[in-house]
């Protein structure tokens, strides 16, 4: 059976993901960006007669990516910038006046793959915990963050402005309330959502936050053009906006990955050759007038509520993966914390904290308090100082057990908690495999949490005090049955202290 709803740009045709909830995929909140509309900010979607059928995700952006159960960009598809709804269709979760509050989700990827189609972020068990879920595309890669002289720079960022737009004008008539949006997001997304509450462009378009793994690295402008002309040169084109715009986005997703080859195949290359991820929100003074940190402490975004979750052992999954370089040595160890520029007294705390451990191990603890923990408890404690209600958690729960490969508490494994989605074959590599009663009981703590956030501002634990303490009730995310055989947490162990001489964001040269 099919469901129909009127947008401003015409009527669209959804479908019923279940009894009780109803989906529609591959809306266009924008124009195609591409041709003349390249390299530039977000158009109006071209509006269309008759009523559009919306029951498949719309094209991911151009990536090389390859990521599981998701779709894989085609050379050729241009309409990319598109949310999906899912609204309950009826009973108890819609709400007497036919307006719920309203989440909306940024995915992750190191702003260089990953879109809304992934199987974490179906959004049927959030809409039938009360909500109406908003996910997106958005431009990734140099299509969206990649330097063009005398064109926007942060076009990924406008996109997401856009597509909160979008929600704005058109929510309602899915069932959602407009005056109450929350802006959710996971790794590159979480930081772009911190970055929206820096910008004055979004200022308005949503009235919470959460801020899952948020990612630390912003660049400067002198590094995104750098950026720029190496990967035009592996394109074989000027890094002009003329030249950039005649390379096709194929030609510029193949240079850079080029130019990432090259990073991780040489150790004397700098802190990119550790994880060489080439994009990231450019502190332009312009879209992005300031850093999220530098805004929440100043009170950009006081009013705005903020919920922010990390996990325990981040950089284990970009191990696992390939996505980082492997620390063996002490020596090589040294070099790494030498490359970002990291105090000795830090490496040592590490250590310290860590007496037996291999020397993988101390590096991933760091690496992964460096780009993801530290930044997000700073994020926090800004917000919480200039009067902003902010509550911290952390995703604790690890898996392992007769026939079964551990599976650490790491990058990303929380998304599908948070979701719903855990039971999702597909995700077994996150999450361990087919969850057990103890891991259902945690996800729906954990979708609760978010509906009530979002519903009200409070998730079901104190925030921050105005000092910046944590209360004893934060909230750690942990199963009944953890594994009593599985090694402690490292990256619990090292004193916050450690990074009193780390000063944050982190640009990278």
């Amino acid at each position: 059976m099919d469901v129909r709803f009127t947008t401003e740009s015409g009527a669209v045709r959804g479908f019923r993901a279940s009894d009780d909830i109803v989906a529609v995929l591959g809306i266009p909140y924008a124009a195609p960006p591409f041709g003349a509309a390249r390299f530039r900010g977000p158009l109006p979607p071209r509006p269309w007669a008759g009523t559009r059928d919306c029951t498949a995700f719309g094209p991911v952006a151009p990536q090389s990516a390859e990521l599981p159960g998701a779709p894989v960009w085609s050379p050729g598809d241009e309409d990319v910038l598109t949310v999906n709804v899912w609204t309950p269709a009826r009973g108890p979760a819609r709400a007497a006046d036919g307006h719920l509050p309203v989440l909306v989700w940024i995915h992750g990827g190191a702003y260089a793959f990953g879109s809304s189609a992934q199987p974490d972020f179906d959004g049927t068990v959030l809409a039938r915990a009360g909500l109406v879920v908003v996910t997106l595309n958005h431009r990734i890669g140099f299509e969206g963050f990649g330097h063009v002289p005398g064109r926007p720079g942060n076009r990924g960022l406008l996109d997401q402005i856009a597509a909160l737009r979008w929600t704005r004008d058109n929510i309602a008539e899915f069932g959602g309330d407009p005056g109450n949006v929350t802006l959710a997001g996971h790794s590159s997304g979480a930081a772009s959502v911190t970055c929206l509450m820096a910008m004055d462009r979004a200022r308005g378009l949503f009235h919470r936050a959460v801020a899952h793994s948020p990612a630390a690295p912003f660049h400067t402008p002198a590094t995104a053009g750098a950026t720029a002309r190496e990967i035009a040169a592996a394109a074989g084109c000027p890094a002009t906006a003329e030249g950039l715009s005649g390379a096709t986005p194929q030609a510029l997703v193949t240079a850079s990955d080029r130019v990432v080859a090259a990073y991780r195949a040489d150790p004397s290359s700098g802190s990119r050759h550790y994880d060489p991820s080439l994009f990231a929100p450019v502190l332009d003074g312009d879209t992005l007038p300031a850093d999220p940190l530098a805004a929440l402490a100043a009170g950009a975004a006081r009013d705005v509520d903020l919920l922010v979750c990390r996990t325990t052992e981040e950089y284990w999954l970009l191990d696992a993966v390939g996505g980082c370089a492997k620390i063996t040595t002490d020596e090589r160890l040294d070099r790494f914390a030498e490359d970002f520029g990291l105090p000795g007294s830090l490496v040592d705390g590490y250590r310290a904290a860590m007496p037996h451990a291999p020397v993988s191990d101390v590096h991933l603890a760091l690496f992964g308090d460096l780009v993801f923990g530290e930044f997000t408890h700073r994020l926090a404690e800004a917000h919480a100082r200039t009067g902003g209600r902010a509550y911290v958690s952390r995703f604790d729960r690890r898996y392992g057990g007769e026939g079964r490969a551990a599976v650490r508490a790491w990058h990303c494994a929380d998304v599908p908690f948070a979701f719903g989605t855990l039971d999702d074959e597909r995700l077994a590599f996150l999450t361990g495999g087919a969850p057990g009663a103890e891991d259902r009981a945690l996800s729906r703590r954990m979708v609760r949490a978010w509906a009530d956030f979002a519903a009200t501002g409070d998730p079901g634990w104190p925030p921050l005090a105005r000092d910046g303490t944590t209360p004893p009730e934060a909230r750690v995310w942990v199963t009944g049955d953890q594994p009593a055989d599985h090694p402690p947490a490292p990256a619990s162990l090292p004193a916050r202290a450690l990074w009193t001489e780390v000063a944050f964001p982190v640009l990278h040269p």
